[in-house]
């Protein structure tokens, strides 16, 4: 019982005595029939790692199942670029692309099988979604639970409608509650956080913990080595409170990662919470006994900004505070996902006035900005949706020149920051705003999850002179390039350099390399000269081979150099 001392624990934190005891032996008969006991044989990180966030049918192919068509495709392009390949929601799912699941221990058969996604395993570390704060309503554990079935009977949470939940912190504008009719022809109001159609599941049920635990010791089965927890902010609900973050949240988190560490301690846990950037990073905890890894979700909105106003200063004076404390945690750095643009993590950081600069920007470029309803009842913008090639598109300009580079400079800053970069699969590929998409679904998000023909893809990338070549295979050597510098480590040291306000540079550093990474993120030919220590008087660019005198150069627009003293 020893090993277990921490899971009791946290479960008689969450639970009280009695039932955590009782929640105690169902968690430890899952632990035990598990098949395998690994031990962690190396750190987590290095900077070999790098993610490909994807949908299982991005791309399509006439006669093939979609994850064959993407393990065919990664296998021929991506093979030693990315290290591991998120693929979102893969299961059985009635609405919102994937996270409405109907069923968890299932893969859409449409997508495949899950010979299919184990195959994919072979080549490729995987990330699977653990969406543990809902579940569909159209799913055989909800019909349970309208049918009163034993062990189902607590499934979702139900509410009093007249009961004030002002104070419920809301990321969409839909009501919090909707009814539903039981088989006896009860009435009952169940909370669904995200849409109707997504019955938030009641952790205070220890059935409910019982069933995700084995969801996710089956999915580390079928080969996950990242969980990413869905909307695990919103998990715990307590009424008279604003129901995100709270304590009993984290109990969770933490027993999930207690229970990982028991029987995969390889296998780590990321959270996905949209959020400001202090609320963000709380799920590190303390830095061992909680995510190993979380989303940078301030990154890609400030870097929007940035290149809008052509100035690093707010960007800078952020990324200084990127220092973590333990080696066991880093940061997420994305700058494009599924998802819109969120902007919540820029609160406290950019004014109303500001924000208002980059929504106008959004609808210039063709995109839509979805708003979240607030305590008092008003709106306030919640994501931009738009492409992260889009948000970079310069309309005044008649035909934008710098659009791929202007892109591709974001995309080197990405890779330059502490933490492991994850890259999108329309923005390696460099899509578009997918217009057409938007009409047929009604969905602003849909604008950045086209789905895409390969043979179309294929075609465009072996042209030379499409844009999807030039930003694809830039971006697949800038990514070859990061991962044979030690000093890009996700967790190496950083100094943040003052050198020009259009310009963002960084130092990183280790025991064998040094790397100044600068990159003008303006339309203007910046003269730039490096000084220090440790600075040379000559440095060679990593991306290009091209040496530098360091006391005086200048950065052409959108132009990003890497500069090492030494070759690796």
């Amino acid at each position: 019982m020893e090993q277990y001392k921490n899971i009791q624990g946290l479960l008689t934190d969450i639970y009280g005595k009695e039932k955590g005891s009782l929640a105690l032996k169902k968690i430890i008969f899952l632990i035990e029939k598990f098949p395998a006991k690994k031990s962690r044989a190396k750190d987590y990180f290095s900077q070999n790692d790098v993610v490909l966030i994807t949908y299982g049918d991005s791309l399509n192919k006439d006669g093939e199942i979609s994850l064959k068509t993407l393990h065919g495709f990664a296998n021929k392009y991506l093979k030693d670029v990315f290290s591991a390949i998120h693929i979102l929601p893969f299961f059985p799912y009635s609405s919102d692309d994937g996270f409405s699941v109907i069923d968890f221990l299932s893969v859409d058969s449409e997508l495949g099988s899950w010979k299919d996604v184990k195959a994919l395993g072979y080549d490729f570390q995987l990330m699977f979604d653990l969406v543990l704060n809902h579940i569909s309503s159209k799913s055989k554990w909800f019909e349970k639970y309208l049918n009163e079935d034993q062990g189902f009977e607590d499934l979702a949470i139900e509410a009093d409608p007249s009961i004030d939940l002002s104070e419920v912190t809301r990321p969409r504008s839909l009501p919090l509650l909707t009814e539903f009719i039981k088989s006896s022809g009860k009435a009952v109001n169940v909370w669904t956080t995200f849409s109707a159609d997504q019955i938030d599941l009641n952790f205070k049920s220890i059935d409910v913990l019982e069933k995700m635990v084995e969801i996710l010791l089956f999915y580390v089965k079928q080969g996950a080595t990242i969980l990413r927890l869905d909307a695990i902010a919103y998990l715990w609900k307590e009424i008279g409170t604003n129901c995100v973050h709270l304590s009993r949240t984290h109990d969770v988190v933490k027993l999930f990662r207690s229970i990982l560490d028991c029987v995969a301690p390889d296998v780590m846990i990321i959270t996905e919470t949209n959020v400001p950037y202090v609320e963000n990073i709380s799920y590190f905890g303390d830095g061992r006994n909680e995510a190993q890894m979380v989303y940078n979700f301030t990154l890609p909105p400030l870097l929007f900004y940035s290149f809008a106003i052509e100035d690093s200063t707010a960007l800078s004076s952020w990324a200084k505070g990127l220092y973590l404390k333990s080696g066991t945690n880093t940061f997420f750095n994305f700058t494009a996902s599924h998802d819109g643009i969120g902007v919540r993590p820029l609160e406290g950081i950019l004014s109303e006035k500001k924000m208002d600069r980059l929504i106008k920007i959004v609808k210039e470029n063709g995109g839509r900005v979805s708003y979240k309803r607030n305590s008092d009842g008003s709106e306030s913008p919640y994501e931009l949706n738009i492409t992260y090639v889009d948000a970079f598109l310069n309309k005044k300009s008649g035909v934008d020149e710098y659009h791929s580079d202007r892109f591709l400079a974001t995309q080197a800053i990405q890779f330059v920051l502490p933490g492991v970069p994850a890259t999108y699969i329309h923005s390696i590929l460099g899509s578009r705003n997918w217009e057409q998409g938007v009409r047929q679904t009604q969905m602003a998000r849909t604008i950045n999850r086209e789905k895409l023909r390969l043979d179309d893809i294929v075609k465009q990338l072996e042209d030379p002179d499409s844009f999807r070549s030039r930003i694809f295979f830039p971006y697949i050597e800038l990514i070859k390039t990061r991962k044979k510098q030690p000093a890009f480590h996700p967790n190496a040291p950083f100094e943040i350099l003052k050198i020009d306000p259009k310009v963002f540079a960084i130092k990183r550093y280790c025991e064998s390399q040094t790397i100044y990474a600068l990159t003008n993120i303006s339309s203007e030919h910046i003269s730039v000269s490096l000084s220090g220590d440790k600075v040379l008087d000559r440095m060679k660019d990593l991306l290009t081979g091209k040496q530098f005198n360091t006391k005086s150069f200048v950065l052409n627009p959108y132009r990003f150099v890497w500069l090492s003293n030494a070759n690796i």
